[in-house]
């Protein structure tokens, strides 16, 4: 008999301004950790839909993918599940001021490579540092890289 698995799809967005990294500090299972715009592909929606909808929703930015950083897995063994990462470079199209961010969502900040591997408050996971690192080093895939049929 084979056991069902079950990986979790997510999406981050990967967002530069002025050589600065939008990121939130979110209450987590683990405490309080640092993360990209980030969270679970829906039902229904594209993987591009759910990275405008997560941003906003944590961020209050409103953004339009650009490109592609990469696909990343990392496995937690604490709660034996697979997260496969979807990472969009995302332009800013907006910014709700007035708008509440996700429950759990501390606060959205900017900070520089520097700044984020520098941080007291933990990373949510590995790939925080690994698509910032792979975005500084001019990593892109084309959109149509996932196709939704």
């Amino acid at each position: 008999m084979f056991e069902t698995w079950h990986p979790h799809v997510v999406v981050a967005a990967l967002i530069e301004r002025d050589g600065k990294f939008l990121l939130v500090e979110e209450h987590t299972a683990e405490g309080l950790r640092l993360n990209q715009p980030a969270g679970h592909w829906e039902r229904g929606e594209t993987l591009m839909d759910a990275v405008r909808r997560e941003t906003l929703e944590e961020a209050a930015h409103h953004v339009e993918p650009t490109a592609l950083v990469g696909c990343y897995t990392t496995y937690y063994s604490r709660r034996d599940i697979t997260y496969l990462r979807f990472a969009y470079v995302c332009a800013v199209t907006g910014f709700d001021a007035e708008r509440a961010l996700d429950d759990g969502i501390v606060r959205a900040l900017w900070l520089t490579p520097g700044e984020l591997a520098a941080h007291p408050t933990p990373h949510r996971s590995p790939l925080v540092m690994r698509c910032v690192e792979d975005y500084l080093a001019g990593r892109r895939f084309p959109l149509d890289f996932v196709n939704h049929l």
